[in-house]
């Protein structure tokens, strides 16, 4: 059975989540749903480079499944994109070897958390972006980034909930753009993985920081003590985005 790679996009706002679970539509259960109709009814199981919650959005989320057929990769390609529903687009499909894994083969994640600064605050990006009424110095943002920088133990930055152990992550890119309009703070974090709403965290110290709540300079310490009591709250989840997973 032929292995196939997809890179799918997908707007979070009416999912409960990437994973299958009993309650609430999930981006696998819709894919699996448009497969097994692909395949005279007999169910295949897709495999994400990982999960993300209800809300969150992807650009760039890769899957894998294993196919009773090789078909043409337009076809699929197509196949998959118009039968699953329209908050899901299949970019991408190409046929990988029988050992490649979306998940375990992962090597680096990029994410983007996107915050409406404007007043008033856009309805029209109320899905799309987490609304921050308060005054922000970007600067001050800028000053904490650099401090996330390289390899950290971020137990500091995990929510609860986790059976995760090894909270040690490398962050290669922490960076802030403010887009043309100056009504919206663009946050893009790259690194070899994340840990469970790591990156909302982060967004939402980083905002206390920008608005002079907490000092822009104590990245180091709270990172130091392991204590995620010490962090900022968890930013909204319809600001993130996944953007792009890369493989050896």
């Amino acid at each position: 059975m032929p292995r196939y790679k997809a890179i799918i996009a997908y707007d979070g706002t009416k999912f409960n989540g990437f994973q299958a679970q009993p309650n609430g539509r999930t981006v696998q259960e819709e894919i699996e749903k448009t497969l097994k109709k692909m395949n005279n009814g007999k169910t295949i199981t897709i495999f994400g480079s990982g999960r993300t919650d209800a809300g969150v959005h992807a650009s760039g989320q890769v899957i894998h499944f294993d196919y009773t057929q090789t078909r043409e990769l337009e076809r699929m390609r197509y196949a998959l994109d118009t039968q699953t529903p329209e908050d899901i687009a299949v970019k991408s499909v190409e046929i990988v070897p029988e050992d490649f894994h979306a998940r375990y083969q992962v090597v680096e994640k990029t994410y983007q958390f996107h915050v409406d600064i404007g007043k008033p605050r856009s309805p029209f990006k109320r899905f799309y972006a987490s609304y921050f009424p308060y005054p922000v110095d970007t600067d001050k943002i800028q000053r904490a980034l650099a401090d996330l920088l390289g390899t950290h133990d971020f137990t500091s930055f995990c929510a609860s909930g986790t059976e995760i152990e090894d909270k040690v992550r490398t962050i290669h890119e922490a960076s802030l753009a403010v887009n043309e309009a100056g009504d919206e703070l663009i946050f893009t974090f790259r690194g070899d993985g994340f840990l469970y709403k790591m990156i909302r965290i982060l967004v939402g110290t980083l905002l206390k920081m920008g608005n002079g709540r907490m000092d822009e300079t104590t990245i180091p310490q709270i990172i130091a003590a392991k204590d995620r009591n010490l962090a900022g709250p968890t930013a909204h989840p319809e600001g993130l985005y996944l953007v792009e997973v890369k493989y050896e």
